[in-house]
């Protein structure tokens, strides 16, 4: 079966839904450093070092936040609505967990340890407590991105 076609419905309906899960991320994150967790444990400022490593010099601490809105809002909520239908589970929120589960191990199999942080984070001196609090960030998002893309997948079916 060949994968479907990303219309100008599904684009803004992806676009939509990812400004909602980046809403949900970003207010976890807020609330992070609000609340004081995991004080030590920085993906952002850590992506702002390696960024600067690679371009050799320095980089605005807002382009990592930058990179992640962008990533969020565009490539990730486009990608889940061009495989929504394959996901697996009933509901929007099903198949977001199933994106975000898979975006956690991908993001610690292979970005934290290039931040330099090691696999899932365990080299941040925290325990197990950065990849459970990298599983919160992921679904946050994730979750949010299914419900809102399910919720207008709906409106627009119930519309004709």
């Amino acid at each position: 079966m060949a994968m479907p076609l990303l219309t100008a419905d599904r684009l803004w309906r992806a676009i939509v839904a990812g400004l909602c899960g980046n809403i949900a991320h970003g207010t976890l994150m807020f609330l992070k450093d609000r609340m004081g967790w995991l004080p030590t444990f920085q993906p952002y400022q850590d992506l702002q070092r390696v960024l600067g490593e690679v371009f050799g010099e320095s980089v605005q601490p807002a382009l990592p936040w930058v990179l992640s809105f962008v990533n969020g809002t565009l490539v990730i909520s486009l990608v889940f609505a061009l495989i929504y239908a394959r996901l697996p589970g009933r509901s929007g929120a099903a198949k977001g967990l199933v994106l975000g589960v898979l975006g956690w191990l991908a993001m610690g199999l292979f970005l934290f340890p290039m931040l330099g942080r090691g696999l899932f984070a365990s080299e941040a001196g925290l325990g197990l407590w950065p990849a459970a609090f990298s599983l919160a960030m992921v679904l946050a998002y994730s979750v949010f991105v299914g419900i809102a893309y399910a919720a207008l997948d709906r409106t627009r079916s119930t519309r004709g």
